[in-house]
């Protein structure tokens, strides 16, 4: 059965997408089936992956909506084994549609069931809000990765999203955990980067991942040409420190 990671916080620019794209790249490569789902209107996961909204004939708002199947929505990538539930600008209206509708929390979960077991890992790219769409992939999780961007503010919100799903926990999933907390965008020539990655240990220990992501230009220039990182410079630091995360979660999957 596969396993559902959320990749979530609610403070935007700290690397979700990103983290999202190149994990789930890495994951596959590394030989595991992955879906990543993209639950974010603004679909850049999706064109990140060399996919076109406008193009697509179904997305996830579809699958939430319209209750229409995962399996008929998801889309083959430029990576084997990794397959894309993509997203556009109109889920922004699912929030609104699915308000009314029984178990609202409970829709994500409920589309996933069917294709649970196709796959190793499926992969949720949260948007950077703590709404309904974000609520549903809480608590269709097993587990959250909570990228932490290595700047002065890094720590600010995260007892907001803690909160969230400590209230989740309580309510809709008990059995979510957190996976782990991730650095993003981290310089190891800077004394801020360390000091955060330090407090960071301080804070949550062994919840906080070894790797850590690079400030690193191939990144940052990878989406624009719609690969991951793996696929655009193979030999790249980028490359390198989401292969080791990858192999990181395998390792602790078989340690549970």
């Amino acid at each position: 059965m596969g396993k559902i990671i959320a990749i979530a916080n609610q403070k935007g620019g700290v690397g979700k997408t990103t983290t999202s794209i190149n994990l789930s790249a890495a994951l596959a490569t590394s030989g595991q089936r992955v879906l990543l789902i993209d639950a974010d209107p603004q679909a850049n996961a999706t064109s990140g992956l060399g996919v076109e909204p406008k193009q697509m004939s179904s997305t996830i708002y579809e699958c939430l909506v319209d209750e229409y199947p995962v399996a008929s929505a998801t889309v083959d990538t430029c990576v084997d084994n990794l397959k894309l539930l993509g997203s556009r600008i109109d889920l922004v209206g699912a929030e609104l549609e699915l308000v009314e509708k029984k178990g609202r929390e409970r829709v994500l979960q409920a589309a996933l069931r069917d294709v649970k077991d196709d796959y190793d890992y499926i992969i949720i790219d949260c948007s950077p809000s703590l709404g309904l769409i974000t609520v549903n992939a809480l608590t269709a999780a097993d587990s959250v990765i909570i990228p932490v961007q290595a700047e002065y503010f890094a720590l600010e919100g995260i007892s907001k999203l803690l909160n969230t799903i400590r209230i989740i926990k309580g309510k809709l999933n008990s059995t979510l955990r957190i996976e782990g907390f991730l650095l993003t965008m981290y310089d190891a020539r800077l004394r801020l980067a360390n000091e955060i990655f330090e407090e960071l240990k301080g804070h949550f220990g062994d919840m906080v991942f070894n790797t850590v992501i690079p400030r690193n230009i191939r990144i940052s220039e990878a989406p624009s040409h719609g690969l991951p990182v793996i696929l655009y410079d193979p030999s790249c630091r980028g490359t390198t420190s989401h292969m080791q995360l990858a192999q990181e979660i395998i390792d602790r999957g078989k340690n549970k």
